[in-house]
């Protein structure tokens, strides 16, 4: 059977333009699903180059865009529109970008900008905390994040120049003196700090006391977790921790850098001794109840040393690498945090262990990935707070404390306080960072200061 050319042609011909028409609808059905389904996100410029933007939305997390000629400026608030969804684990994200605007600071009914609110532990302070921001320098500001090891000589004139959040007092500092001596130095320090400072000591008891080790100040040392544990269980703990807190607060000393709630049992692994030493059920439970005993004591505590140091080597001296898998850090390391922060851990601070399944080119107190685990998957709206940046395993990274800073730390510890201040100063003024940034972390310590009831004080 012959088919007549003409129509073959015009069949030919039909099939052609269903098939253009067909991609056609295609290809607009496809935009248009993905405008439909993209999502917004209001952020904060944090960084920026030729290649990526980095940003940090309401809830604190920071993300990093691939987005070239990006023409925003650090510091400005944007709306972003992307498709896909945020793996907040991560920092470069591999969504797609459809645009971005640059948009103005909302405001709440406070007048408080609303990327600084996270219905947090310190909601109930943030009016006061923002009143009292709006009256400090850039360098008070400056200031505020840094927690200074207390200095063999001129602590006053060191503490009137650069403004510290606070000092750390070691073993040195109470050595031979009486109570008295020690009530005397904190109270002039206080007295001559233009915001009540914090005063801070890692006193975690057994291998780690810096107050108890002096007989003048205690009876006997603060034993160790292990030792409470075999001696009473958590009913022990509990009550040392209200004795621990009632010394600290009597000298004058409002902030604990312990409890030590890393899950380690390998009696050989360098934590042990400082850890309670048993699995990660007890040592949620561990956590848990020194927080709750806490409360009430005058004295705040910091959980550490996130994200769990596990068996791994002592960073005061060099680096140390974690190669744990996620899974096993989700699992095992992460519940007495969760334990700690769901009873009103105000505090948590940050190991210089580099974690490779979270961050294999950062050490956890640098890493921003790190830090949007704990803001993120464990609902931390506290204090975060790093080791201290002269310990052997960061002291040599360049720019560590801005580093620090933008990873996404509130509160710095440092030796070279004068380093740490310039680098931050320094960083804002050639536009590495935005004043914002600074602004939003001083905020959050002014906050925790009003909760800890300290602002009311000696108010200037």
């Amino acid at each position: 059977m012959k088919i007549n050319k003409k129509l073959m042609i015009g069949l030919v011909g039909v099939f052609f333009l269903i098939c253009i028409s067909f991609v056609s609808v295609y290809s607009f059905t496809k935009k248009s699903s993905a405008k439909t389904n993209s999502k917004k996100m209001e952020a904060t410029v944090l960084a920026i180059d030729d290649e990526y933007v980095t940003v940090q939305d309401k809830q604190h997390v920071i993300y990093t865009f691939n987005l070239k000629e990006a023409k925003a400026d650090i510091g400005d608030s944007i709306l972003i529109e992307y498709t896909g969804l945020l793996d907040k684990t991560k920092v470069l994200q591999k969504n797609s970008i459809i645009k971005y605007t640059t948009s103005t600071v909302s405001m709440d009914e406070d007048g408080i900008p609303v990327n600084y609110l996270d219905n947090g532990i310190f909601k109930n302070y943030y009016i006061l905390a923002y009143d009292k921001l709006s009256k400090l320098t850039l360098d008070e500001k400056i200031g505020q994040l840094l927690l200074v090891r207390y200095p063999d000589s001129n602590a006053i004139e060191a503490l009137k120049k650069y403004k510290f959040g606070g000092y750390i007092f070691f073993e040195r500092d109470f050595k031979n003196k009486t109570k008295q001596e020690v009530k005397n130095m904190i109270k002039s320090l206080q007295q001559n700090a233009n915001i009540p400072l914090l005063t801070a000591v890692d006193e975690e008891g057994g291998k780690v006391v810096r107050v108890s080790s002096n007989p003048n100040l205690a009876k006997e040392k603060f034993k160790s977790s292990q030792e409470l544990y075999n001696l009473g269980g958590l009913d022990q703990i509990k009550t040392d921790t209200i004795e621990k807190s009632k010394l600290l607060n009597n000298l004058g000393l409002n902030l604990n850098l312990a409890p030590v709630v890393d899950v380690t049992t390998d009696p050989n692994a360098y934590m042990y001794e400082r850890s309670l030493g048993k699995n990660t059920q007890l040592t949620s439970d561990y956590a848990k109840t020194v927080i709750e005993a806490s409360k009430g004591t005058g004295v705040s505590y910091s959980l550490k040393h996130f994200p769990g140091y596990g068996n791994n080597a002592d960073t005061h001296t060099s680096g140390s690498v974690d190669q744990r898998t996620y899974d096993e850090i989700l699992k095992n390391d992460l519940p007495p945090f969760q334990a700690g922060i769901t009873v009103g851990a105000e505090a948590v601070l940050v190991s210089h262990n580099t974690v490779t399944n979270i961050d294999s080119s950062n050490p956890a107190s640098l890493s921003t990935s790190v830090h949007n685990l704990l803001r993120n998957e464990l609902a931390f709206t506290g204090i975060i707070i790093t080791d201290d940046l002269a310990m052997g395993a960061v002291s040599s990274i360049p720019n560590a404390t801005v580093k620090a800073i933008t990873a996404g730390n509130d509160i710095i510890i440092t030796t070279d306080f004068e380093a740490s201040f310039n680098s931050i100063k320094s960083a804002i003024q050639d536009g590495s960072i935005g004043e914002d940034l600074i602004d939003k972390l001083a905020f959050r310590v002014l906050a925790w200061k009003y909760y800890k009831g300290i602002m009311f004080e000696h108010q200037k």
